[in-house]
């Protein structure tokens, strides 16, 4: 999105409300304002029917039932109840969980929680293309394996696990398994119950929806248990109570429904210029892709630049919105745990971009971000030597 020159190209941390969305939001915040915990009145049925609507249209986007979709303040949210709540329900007898180097830090730091409270935690490793390798996966598996917690796709490279392989092999050892899917849902097909999937995480506003409001996916057939871990109103069949972001639901549920609608179409013309942007630059010397050999995000690239002072790098490309890292962790200069966990050294991955392309990115814009980047990396290599 381009404005006063500026270039939007940071679509993983978030993107802007589709106005086609806002547009269904906003009775929500006036005359249709109920609470859908009113059941004694038309203005809680008419907030109750909205919701009702927003879970079919996600549900239905996943290949899930309605009563599996349970609603959150967002995917950091869901990714703690979930781990949390299975944790609690199947601890009798269990107490082992599997997840990867290279997890969001929502997975990564809820998993050194529960490590304190006695969990057993195992990390899988990472290639230098991000994936790993799952006969790492089956040797990890144990009979106190509880859960296997892998994402779809990863936020800051794009690169993309193997769900079904994955899931294949888990199922075979009667083990439960969790991914967070909130890069990839409304952005490559998604099928929850194709997929084997028992739990999954997303979010709104990765996907042109509102901030402040995500979903959960558990499996009903067979049941996966989850134990609350918040209390009060029992909204959300008691998973997760509170009263309902009308609005921000209302928003979700169109945001996935279009992004479903014009998944083929994005898909098609982002991954063109994801590719006229990994071309050109890569023309450069000393610029590698991260993942390239890996099935990747088609809206993203990660690319790393040698020789050049790493801390100039972000700052010296003004007009352009990216981003080093996760927007999570993006508030202290670290490198990457991704990048690192792949192999590259803290100063290559300090000197590395993540570019998110989405709906509104233009060609132009394009045009001219791989130009500015051109121009910016020459320039530092100039003051550098």
């Amino acid at each position: 999105m381009k404005k006063s020159g500026k270039i939007y190209l940071d679509h993983n941390a978030t993107t802007p409300v589709d106005p086609r969305v806002m547009e269904v939001m906003l009775p929500y915040f006036s005359e249709k304002f109920g609470n859908p915990s009113s059941s004694l009145h038309v203005y809680g049925w008419e907030a109750e029917e909205a919701v009702d609507i927003a879970r079919e249209q996600i549900a239905g986007s996943i290949g899930a039932r309605t009563n599996e979709i349970y609603f959150t303040s967002g995917a950091t949210e869901s990714i703690n109840l979930a781990l949390m709540g299975i944790c609690e329900a199947y601890s009798e007898n269990r107490n082992h969980i599997i997840t990867c180097s290279t997890e969001h830090k929502a997975v990564l730091d809820t998993c050194d929680y529960l490590q304190k409270q006695g969990f057993e935690i195992s990390w899988l490793d990472v290639d230098s293309n991000g994936t790993i390798d799952l006969q790492d996966l089956d040797n990890a598996i144990n009979e106190k394996t509880i859960l296997v917690c892998l994402m779809h796709a990863n936020n800051e490279t794009g690169v993309i696990h193997p769900l079904r392989e994955i899931t294949e092999l888990v199922k075979k050892r009667d083990v439960l398994f969790m991914t967070d899917a909130t890069q990839s849902i409304g952005k490559i097909p998604f099928v929850a119950d194709n997929l084997g999937i028992d739990v999954a995480a997303f979010s709104s506003h990765k996907l042109y929806g509102p901030k402040g409001v995500g979903a959960l996916y558990v499996r009903s057939n067979p049941k996966v248990k989850l134990s609350p871990c918040h209390f009060g109103g029992g909204q959300e069949r008691g998973l997760r109570p509170g009263t309902l972001n009308v609005p921000g639901i209302v928003g979700f549920g169109k945001a996935v429904e279009l992004c479903i609608e014009e998944l083929r179409d994005d898909t098609h013309r982002l991954s063109k210029l994801r590719d006229t942007i990994d071309q050109e630059l890569s023309m450069l010397t000393g610029v590698q892709v991260n993942g390239l050999n890996s099935r990747r995000l088609p809206h993203m690239t990660n690319l790393s630049f040698r020789h050049i002072d790493e801390t100039q790098l972000i700052p010296s490309l003004k007009r352009l919105a990216v981003s080093r890292s996760s927007s999570c962790s993006s508030t202290t200069i670290k490198p990457s745990h991704v990048l690192k966990n792949m192999g590259l050294s803290d100063q290559l991955a300090l000197s590395s971009i993540r570019i998110g392309l989405g709906r509104y990115t233009t060609e132009e814009e394009v045009r001219t971000a791989i130009d500015s980047i051109k121009a910016t990396i020459e320039q530092l290599r100039l003051t550098t030597t």
